[in-house]
């Protein structure tokens, strides 16, 4: 074992943050805990992870149970395309797998939302199998620790991080290896003002001997998110508030919530959805502004005005309903809609 990895894994019992998914590993807790850490803050998943387990404890359990039940038990994680996947992916497993998350690359591959990473994560840390997980947190570690200047993301700088964290993988339990490098990141060799002092690898860091810790790694410039404007219809009728199902395919795709729809400059918010909800066969008579929400997803910087509105006529059968506040938990109700909605609920 060479000398960087017994000093991480020296490290890691005592530095280790006490998270649901390490209490009790499976295959099947592995599978939905990096589904749901996707793009989404540790201190967010934490709170949610085992009453989500509670309702879907296996794949068979899951895959009985409407895509609806999943999205509403998702609510508020954000991403809801990965609660899609995750639904699929139980099925297949039942399915093609008798019901067991496969320990095999090109089969996990194989499911719905899983790629390079995630199969890596599962089969390292589930099946103790000596796959890398490369995440932001294991470049920036080895990037600093081997002195590695060029674009981590691209070429030969890219491969070279791979090579690294496989022979990390391999010359150690796998998934000890892979979450002590991610929790040094996470913890202590942070994108800013890295925590030296308390490093595990800082006699060896070449970056540190460098002065160069606060510049590696290189990456290319992130882009400044767009910026999109919607107008959303809060409408109600005895009590209850109207809620659709955005379609696949746009924002929201698969979530319920009020009616909206995308502002260009110049157009007039309540005429744009108007328009869109009739062209989903529901009418609907937008009134006054009151109010706006502003909601920042990964590459979207959302400004939502909120519209007050009228029901004409009657419901169209199927992605539309009017639901009392009681029952929003029984659908997948995005953060977004829950914001817009603060709007027309009682304090």
């Amino acid at each position: 074992m060479n000398a960087t990895v017994r000093a991480l894994l020296d490290w890691f019992p005592s530095a280790r943050r006490d998270l649901p998914w390490r209490e009790v590993c499976s295959p099947w807790r592995t599978l939905v805990s990096e589904l749901m850490l996707q793009q989404t803050r540790v201190a967010v998943v934490t709170p949610r992870f085992e009453s989500f387990l509670e309702r879907f404890p296996d794949p068979a359990t899951m895959a009985r149970k409407p895509e609806a039940e999943v999205l509403a038990q998702w609510s508020g994680l954000g991403y809801y395309r990965r609660a899609r996947n995750l639904h699929a992916a139980a099925k297949m497993i039942v399915a093609r797998h008798g019901g067991e998350v496969p320990d095999e690359r090109t089969a996990l591959c194989a499911l719905p939302g899983i790629g390079e990473y995630t199969a890596g994560a599962i089969l390292s840390i589930a099946f103790g199998k000596p796959e890398p997980v490369v995440d932001g947190n294991v470049e920036r570690v080895i990037a600093r620790r081997f002195c590695i200047v060029e674009n981590v993301k691209r070429g030969a700088a890219r491969k070279r991080v791979r090579e690294l964290a496989r022979a990390a993988v391999e010359a150690g339990p796998p998934g000890e290896v892979n979450q002590a490098l991610m929790e040094l990141g996470a913890l202590v060799c942070t994108p800013k003002s890295p925590k030296c002092g308390d490093c595990p690898l800082a006699a060896d860091c070449r970056a540190r001997a460098d002065g160069t810790q606060e510049t590696l790694p290189a990456l290319p410039a992130r882009k400044a998110p767009e910026a999109v404007t919607l107008a959303v219809a809060l409408a109600g009728r005895d009590g209850r508030v109207l809620l659709v199902r955005h379609p696949e395919g746009g924002l929201l795709c698969g979530t319920w919530g009020p009616p909206f729809a995308t502002v260009l400059p110049g157009e007039d918010g309540r005429g744009v959805v108007e328009r869109s909800a009739r062209n989903r066969g529901l009418r609907i008579a937008v009134g006054e502004l009151i109010g706006t929400v502003r909601h920042q997803i990964t590459h979207r910087k959302i400004t939502a005005n909120c519209f007050a509105a009228e029901i004409e006529g009657d419901l169209p059968s199927g992605e539309a309903r009017l639901l009392p506040p009681g029952e929003f938990d029984t659908v997948g109700l995005s953060s977004l809609a829950a914001k817009a909605l603060r709007h027309v609920l009682p304090t």
